[in-house]
């Protein structure tokens, strides 16, 4: 009988505050809103050129078994969204009523 060696695997990581896909630039949040609106595994990696397959699915795995955090940590982040888009309405009133002006 031969001898298989399994390795598990790392998909996201929590760097700065925000969680990524280990060893690139996207964010989980992207993969996450992309399952949460329905989006297959197939179609998520086809929008993320530099995503695997199999980061796609190891990410969706991650969110799935972490979804409480994940999903506090994402409700913060449009928490936090909406206040400085609040702040920058405040601070360029100027500019948004010529935006809503026109």
């Amino acid at each position: 009988m031969s001898t298989v060696v399994v390795t598990t695997k790392q998909y996201v990581e929590e760097r700065e505050g925000a969680y990524r896909i280990v060893g690139k630039r996207v964010s989980l949040d992207s993969i996450v809103y992309a399952f949460l609106s329905g989006q297959s595994p197939e179609s998520i990696a086809q929008s993320f050129p530099v995503l695997t397959l199999e980061d796609v699915y190891g990410a969706i795995a991650f969110y799935l078994a972490n979804r409480a955090t994940i999903d506090t940590y994402l409700a913060e982040g449009e928490q936090l969204f909406e206040q400085l888009r609040q702040q920058a309405r405040a601070n360029n009133s100027l500019l948004y009523q010529k935006l809503y002006s026109a």
